[in-house]
């Protein structure tokens, strides 16, 4: 009997080993691919342990084995697969090959540069290594680097509206490569986006969303010209300061708690015309970034977001021209080489004409702006290049002989790129930004102005430490010039003396340093510290209080009133009034769970020095800006977030999800009645309180096709809390917790594209928020014969749902011609129903009937626009 089962084991065995099979396996096949190949032509059964990702591509070259007996197979395969095959019985057992069979190769670095048709640095293109399936994106400056074994290898470099490129690289040193990469002249014509949008799931950072100048032009916006400030409304988290104001607010913040960037300057006001435009030219702009969390090191100052603008750099090879002409504004932009291959210029203006129109009326008013941008770069050699970056900007608002006001902005960054080696590089730049607004109220006699100066200096640098070590560390200064105001009478009649607010001095200065760490292959960890110091300086007189209180409560009015000054301390120019500093851990990771999924952490401390001071929820260009001193204490936040990031479908479609909390200690909060303007005693209605937010983000992107775009959702609440300093004090709304002026509970938006042929694409936008959390009055009371309305709690109310749609049309009649005269349409209908948006809601007493009212302001209806866009 032993025998005969032996014998029948024998026979089996043989049966099974003399099964045939045909199977085709190459660089694109999973193994769970290979498994189900020949589990359906076998009986044969696969075993592994928990260490064989059978989701991963363990085939290193094409084959195909046609009616191959199985052992040859998988002798043959053992050969050059990255694991090993055993057959025992009637199972085929998969194991990780013995670091000993094969020994490590050296590794080398390749690095290189990414530049367009244009010689422009391309930021955000894919490297990848085909035949080690592996790959890196490049910086800001266009460059990558990675280190892989030695060896033969095919590179391909790819970025969506440019062709796809490759080069042979035979790796056994350090090698430099670089790509010039070409606009995809058929993409249009195959009216197909490729490229990918997908969202890097392996990188630390999160909450930070990217908008390339391709989106921003498809977002229909009002006036018909694409605004990047606007076009950041579309993403989940941020909302608008109101409507017609280019104002935003991120995550529940205010929009002073935003630092805007423009090539590294700070911007202290952001748009022309009330809001109708933001000083950000589309035409100018390489891209923009929004950091909501998780912000990096290198960035302090603001404790809500960051905003990076870059420019473009000019064309080192031709020049060209390209422009717009609008309804009421036309906008033109010159590029072109100083020298060849070695320096390129860009300058681009825009101005706008309503006024000229209001001039064929009766109206005595008139409206405009204009800016210009600049930015010169100048190759000195492979190491060493030099930019300036400038703008130049100002708005005139001229309302029936009884308004005249001009403000607007200067700003200029002069930039010393050096590289070391291609592991270490540096940035050292200065930078001016003044901010400047004049009022002349004639039917007053008298005139008003302010200004906020800054000058500083940033030295950052980039060192690659190894291929899974990254470090960038530096320094930062910066000086501000505060003017609060400078009251001047105009004329015999005016009621105002002269009179100058105290100017204000500060340095605020930094240093940081950021790691960027990958522990395996799907933990990736990024940490840092910034340590920041601000000195608030002289010369300055500094009112002194009893018992230190610059506000005073009064239990019998149940009110607070202005303290009364006991005296004041004179600081001499350049001397320390207060002093504060801080410490501001940043800690990110991402854990992924191969490659199109991820969950993402991050947790960082900012502190904010400056205050702006408002008792207005949108932005207006007259807001002061004010250091932190003796009576307001730095604004410190904490903020925590939790996301899950996945791309699928080949990554035509990605989903990013995240979860926040965010806390800020000392925010200013403003006593009932504060008079803020020509206060030269500002500290005596303000009062500080905290701030609180929380909620959930929702975006997804349809990244590939002829309909592309994205739905971003928002679910959160924005609060403040101000209590009494003592137990008889009450706060601010009874100093319990109440909505902030900047609480949005939903904010959707849906931006959707559709190429409908070679020379027709339409977009479109739908925008929903919660309207604004408001004070109403909720009754009147009589006095001296007036009606004088009593209010409920602070923004116990809210301003009516806000929704909007816009659409657009783009029209190229000649979509194939590359050179010489090119241009295309742009016809958009903003709010095409004609929804009447409340910007605010007023409570008077009508003159004629004696009868209380309520009056509802509405900025925009429906708004049409066209625009004809050029260039050669």
């Amino acid at each position: 009997m032993k025998h005969i089962i032996s014998a029948c084991f024998f026979l089996f065995s043989l049966c099974m080993s003399a099964q045939s099979v045909t199977v085709t396996v190459d660089q694109n096949v999973t193994l769970k691919d290979f498994f189900k190949q020949i589990e359906t032509q076998t009986d044969y059964k696969f075993a592994f342990t928990d260490q064989i990702d059978t989701n991963k591509k363990y085939f290193n070259q094409k084959n195909t084995f046609k009616q191959t007996d199985i052992e040859k197979l998988i002798s043959e395969l053992n050969k050059t697969a990255s694991v090993q095959f055993s057959i025992v019985g009637n199972n085929i057992f998969v194991k990780q090959k013995s670091q000993t069979t094969k020994p490590a190769k050296k590794k080398s670095k390749l690095t290189g540069q990414i530049l367009d048709d244009e010689k422009q640095p391309v930021i955000g293109a894919n490297i990848y290594i085909i035949e080690l399936e592996t790959g890196t994106v490049t910086d800001l400056n266009g460059k990558y680097s990675i280190e892989i074994p030695n060896g033969s290898y095919t590179v391909s470099v790819s970025y969506i509206g440019f062709k796809n490129k490759e080069k042979q690289v035979n790796l056994n040193h350090d090698t430099n490569l670089n790509f010039n990469i070409e606009s995809d002249s058929q993409q249009l014509g195959e009216v197909i986006v490729t490229g990918s949008k997908a969202v890097d799931t392996r990188n630390t950072q999160m909450s930070v969303n990217k908008l390339s100048m391709e989106d921003i032009k498809r977002i229909p916006a009002a006036m018909g010209e694409p605004d990047p400030l606007k076009s950041i409304l579309t993403l989940p988290g941020v909302t608008n300061a109101g409507e017609a104001s280019s104002g935003f607010n991120v995550r529940g913040g205010a929009a002073d708690q935003n630092l805007v960037l423009l090539d590294g300057a700070p911007v202290f006001g952001d748009s022309h015309m009330f809001g109708f435009f933001s000083i950000f030219n589309a035409d100018m702009i390489s891209g923009l970034d929004l950091y909501k969390g998780g912000i990096p090191s290198k960035f302090g100052g603001r404790v809500s977001s960051v905003l990076d603008v870059n420019q473009q750099t000019g064309d080192f090879e031709n020049y060209k021209v390209n422009g717009g002409i609008g309804l009421i504004s036309s906008r033109l932009l010159v590029q072109g080489p100083i020298k060849k291959g070695k320096g390129s210029f860009i300058i681009g203006g825009r101005t706008s004409y309503a006024h000229l129109f209001l001039k064929l009326t009766d109206i005595n008013s008139s409206i405009n702006f204009y800016d210009l941008n600049a930015k010169l770069n100048y190759r000195f050699d492979a190491n060493n290049s030099l930019s300036f970056s400038g703008y130049f900007g100002n708005d005139r608002i001229f309302f029936t002989d009884q308004i005249d006001m001009n403000f607007g902005n200067t700003m200029g960054t002069l930039s010393w790129k050096h590289k070391f080696s291609d592991s270490l590089d540096t940035n050292l730049s200065v930078f001016y930004s003044d901010y400047k607004f004049n009022l002349d109220l004639l039917i007053q006699d008298f005139k008003w102005k302010n200004t906020v100066q800054t000058y500083g200096l940033k030295y950052n640098w980039n060192h690659i430490l190894a291929s899974n070590f990254k470090m960038n560390y530096g320094v930062e200064g910066t000086f501000y010039n505060f003017n609060p105001g400078t009251v001047q009478p105009t004329g015999a009649n005016s009621q105002y003396n002269y009179q100058q607010l105290d100017k204000k001095y500060a340095f605020e200065s930094s240093a940081y340093m950021d790691f960027e760490h990958q522990i395996t292959e799907k933990l990736n960890l990024r940490y840092g510290l910034r340590y920041s110091l601000f000195y608030r300086l002289g010369s300055e007189e500094i009112s002194t209080y009893e018992n230190g209180n610059a506000v005073v409560y009064n239990p019998l009015y149940n009110i607070y009133e202005k303290g009364t000054p006991t005296g004041s301390i004179s600081y001499k120019s350049g001397k320390t009034i207060s002093k504060f500093d801080n410490f501001e851990p940043r800690a990110a990771l991402s854990y992924s769970f191969n490659d199109d999924a991820s969950v993402k952490a991050s947790y960082n401390r900012m502190t904010q020095y400056i205050h702006m001071l408002s008792n207005t929820q949108s932005p207006l260009p007259m807001n002061i800006w004010t250091p932190s001193g003796p009576f307001a204490k730095p604004q410190l936040l904490d903020q925590y977030a939790l996301g899950y990031f996945s791309n699928f479908k080949d990554r035509d479609y990605s989903f990013e999800g995240e979860l926040f909390y965010k806390k800020i200690q000392n925010r200013i909060d403003y006593v009932d009645g504060a008079d803020i303007l020509a206060n030269n005693n500002i500290e005596q209605v303000i009062l500080s309180g905290k701030a609180r937010s929380y909620g959930m983000e929702l975006l997804f992107r349809k990244n590939t096709g002829r309909f592309n775009g994205w739905v971003s959702y928002t679910l959160s609440r924005a609060e403040q809390k101000t209590p009494g300093r003592t137990a008889q004090e009450p706060g601010i709304a009874n100093g319990e917790w109440y909505l902030s002026g900047y609480d949005k509970l939903h904010n959707l938006s849906v931006v959707g594209t559709y190429q409908y042929s070679p020379k027709w694409s339409y977009n479109a936008n739908f925008s929903l928020q919660s309207g604004q959390p408001v004070t109403y009055a909720n009754g009147y009371y009589e006095f001296d014969g007036f009606n004088v309305p009593n209010f409920s709690q602070r923004n116990g109310n809210r301003l009516p749902l806000y929704h909007h749609l816009d659409l657009a049309a783009t029209y190229t009649p000649k979509p194939d011609k590359k050179k010489g005269w090119q241009s295309y349409w742009v016809f958009s209908i903003y709010n095409i129903y004609n929804r009447k948006n409340a910007a605010s809601i007023t409570f008077s007493t009508n003159d004629d009937t004696g009868i209380n009212e309520t009056k509802k302001l509405s900025i925009y209806g429906l708004v049409p626009g066209v625009s004809y866009n050029f260039k050669f």
